[in-house]
């Protein structure tokens, strides 16, 4: 089954090959669940100041629950 996650949880994003040069885990914070089924919804991620600069944007959506992991603290 996969994790859960909440709105204020510290989460990292995984960006695959997709993003070229820029794949790789990036630290966020959910900022909103948008549910889309039973056991599946879409999180909304603010990128930390780092990942930002990196990847060229501020917020993301994830869907795929391999591309997302609660962040070590």
């Amino acid at each position: 089954m996969a994790e859960s996650y909440q709105v204020g949880d510290r989460v990292e994003i995984f960006l695959d090959e997709k993003f070229g040069d820029k794949s790789g885990w990036y630290a966020g914070t959910v900022f909103k669940i948008d549910p889309y089924s039973e056991h599946r919804s879409f999180y909304w991620v603010n990128f930390e100041a780092e990942a930002q600069a990196v990847t060229g944007t501020r917020q993301i959506s994830v869907f795929n629950p391999k591309n997302i992991r609660k962040a070590i603290s």
